[in-house]
């Protein structure tokens, strides 16, 4: 499959949208799917405080909820997705056990979610409790949850239609020895993401996928060989774009790196505590080619809209 790749650079959150007219002319029919994304919001319901020394009176979670409405106005096919660690961070984690932020991703409609190590911190039976109250979808591949009570309540995939596109969509994390108390996780298998990753692609594809994101809890890249978003992209095949976290890494655009078959694999992370959202608008032509602009919004007071 041939795709032609754009990557642009803005500070403008219109500019996600805009296509090279050259491009457009060329194919017969378009689809547009605009994913939107987060990652380690880390239970950041308010924006930080005004008085924060490097990001003052930015993030919260009305001014996402404003942004990501906003955009599904303007925009007929619409994924928001989120790569971990939603939980952990401030005192509504420690008081609410987790629903609050399950109660408001749902508000805010995600569609698709992985999981993070602080996932693990209220255990798995709290993690279930707590998923009582989330309305989305919870993937991850290389986990073995079944002899666990998470083992109904997370997928190793899904498939969501867009526009007449099939969305292979599945998860991957990290190892957790170390990060999480044993008692948090008991009865998980950790297994090999790389291999993980190529069987989910083998089974999306089987379901005819026309696109695959990978959630991904890996970390962007560290200074040893130690497993990452960017061993991912270049270890595996058929993944189009990995969404990220763990490393609260932010990238103003995708990184475009080539998988074992010499083919562009997009990795994207938007920071944390709820700062960015995440925005990549992939233009597919009649033939699956695609154009592929991606950036990075900040959620100041300037993108307030409630």
């Amino acid at each position: 499959m041939k795709r032609r790749l754009f990557i642009k650079q803005t500070g403008i959150l219109a500019g996600a949208a805009m296509v090279a007219p050259s491009l457009m002319s060329a194919k017969k029919k378009e689809t547009k799917l605009v994913i939107l994304h987060t990652n380690d919001t880390h239970s950041n319901i308010d924006p930080f405080p005004k008085n924060h020394a490097k990001f003052p009176d930015m993030g919260g979670v009305s001014r996402r909820a404003a942004l990501i409405k906003s955009i599904r106005e303007q925009e007929d096919n619409v994924l928001l997705l989120d790569a971990g660690d939603i939980f952990q961070g401030t005192p509504y984690f420690n008081k609410f056990k987790g629903v609050l932020e399950m109660k408001t991703m749902s508000e805010m409609q995600y569609d698709v979610v992985t999981l993070g190590n602080h996932d693990f911190d209220i255990g798995i039976d709290g993690y279930v409790k707590a998923k009582e109250h989330g309305t989305f979808k919870v993937v991850n591949a290389n986990y073995d949850l079944s002899k666990t009570a998470m083992h109904s309540h997370v997928e190793p995939h899904v498939v969501i239609k867009k526009g007449g596109l099939k969305i292979g969509i599945f998860g991957v994390g990290i190892d957790l020895d170390g990060l999480v108390a044993k008692e948090n996780t008991s009865g998980l298998i950790y297994n090999d993401p790389v291999a993980s990753a190529n069987q989910q692609v083998a089974l999306l594809k089987q379901k005819g996928c026309d696109y695959i994101i990978c959630l991904s809890h890996l970390g962007f890249e560290y200074p040893t060989d130690k497993m990452s978003d960017k061993i991912l992209a270049q270890k595996t095949e058929g993944i189009d774009l990995i969404i990220g976290g763990h490393t609260h890494t932010f990238l103003d655009a995708p990184v475009v790196l080539k998988n074992t078959k010499g083919e562009d694999v997009l990795i994207n992370q938007v920071g944390y505590g709820g700062l960015h959202l995440g925005r990549i608008d992939i233009q597919f032509s009649t033939d699956l080619n695609k154009t592929t602009i991606g950036e990075c919004v900040p959620l100041t007071s300037k993108w307030d809209l409630a």
